[in-house]
């Protein structure tokens, strides 16, 4: 697997994903080919070329051939508000083996605090909805989620192919609109320097309007995922 970010680095050393994060932020910045998105309300980095077209094309098979209605916490009664479809990867499988190894490497995270890596796959016209990755505490399924792992820190999302036409991802507290590329990487703090739920970091998949649009996803946890 081609991968810019991670070369001659071997041994991650494994940081806690919660608070604090600088150590987290100063690793990744250590790394080639990162840009950091110009903000002082999230910590976000961009990669492009993280991982290879050969690599993306057989990640979206695997989520082709596995995919699944995607489901939401906390839901709000908007039966349309995550129309998208998931597929459950193999941790197992050499690809995804070592995918998360190349994200454990340019993160510094320790990988037991990952969660089971997932894919994510939008035909035309379906979206999720502006939306945060933490679990937010007042809600009704926060303890369901969050009460052996923590909540959610770090979100790593890998888009696997250029969409025809839409499928952006936009932030609107920050005014940033990341648009899909084929091997492009894009990782954010869901926390605040504090340690708190972070709003700003609430992101719409925006609608696909031509093309199929295929993402992965690794989120990280407070605390070692069992």
């Amino acid at each position: 697997m081609q991968n810019s970010a991670v070369d001659g680095l071997s041994s991650p050393p494994n940081f806690g994903s919660g608070h604090p994060s600088e150590p987290i932020v100063e690793h990744i910045l250590r790394q080639s080919g990162v840009q950091r998105v110009p903000s002082p309300k999230v910590a976000m980095f961009i990669v492009k070329n993280f991982i290879d077209a050969e690599a993306c094309r057989q990640l979206m098979a695997q989520i082709d051939s596995k995919r699944r209605p995607s489901t939401i916490a906390d839901a709000n009664g908007d039966y349309a508000f995550r129309t998208s479809e998931t597929c459950d990867l193999d941790s197992a499988e050499p690809l995804v083996v070592e995918l998360k190894r190349s994200i454990v490497a340019l993160t510094g995270i320790d990988p037991t605090h990952g969660e089971p890596m997932q894919g994510q796959r939008y035909a035309v016209g379906q979206e999720f909805k502006a939306h945060t990755d933490y679990f937010e505490p007042s809600g009704q399924d926060y303890a369901q989620y969050c009460s052996v792992a923590g909540n959610r820190t770090w979100t790593v999302m890998l888009y696997l192919n250029q969409v025809e036409a839409g499928g952006a991802t936009r932030f609107k507290a920050i005014d940033k609109i990341v648009q899909p590329e084929t091997g492009k990487l894009l990782a954010w703090n869901n926390l605040r320097p504090n340690g708190t739920p972070n709003p700003s970091t609430l992101h719409h998949a925006m609608k696909v309007r031509a093309g199929t649009k295929y993402v992965i996803t690794q989120w990280f946890r407070e605390r070692p995922w069992i």
